[in-house]
């Protein structure tokens, strides 16, 4: 394996197959950095529409919520509401 310069000057001064593996690895890096670019905005559109989901069933839930309220507004609850009915 060649051994890569450590600072610019040798850079310069490096053979043309060092140059080339360094733009072979900046284009590897690029590549690998577009596609984690790429699964973040996926994934950041994912959460929001999850998040938009878990909004509309918190509101359905408060609707029927409210709706078995009013369905039953003068009835008190006891406790022999809580109890199984094989009971």
């Amino acid at each position: 394996m060649m051994e890569v310069p450590d600072n610019p000057t040798t850079w310069a001064q490096a053979p043309d197959s060092l140059t080339a593996w360094a733009q072979a690895r900046l284009t590897e890096i690029e590549t690998k950095l577009a596609f984690a670019e790429d699964l973040l905005d996926t994934l950041n559109q994912t959460v929001v529409r999850q998040q938009d989901q878990i909004d509309s069933l918190q509101q359905q839930l408060r609707l029927l919520n409210d709706r078995l309220k009013d369905a039953r507004p003068d009835e008190s609850r006891t406790l022999r509401d809580d109890i199984p009915p094989h009971y």
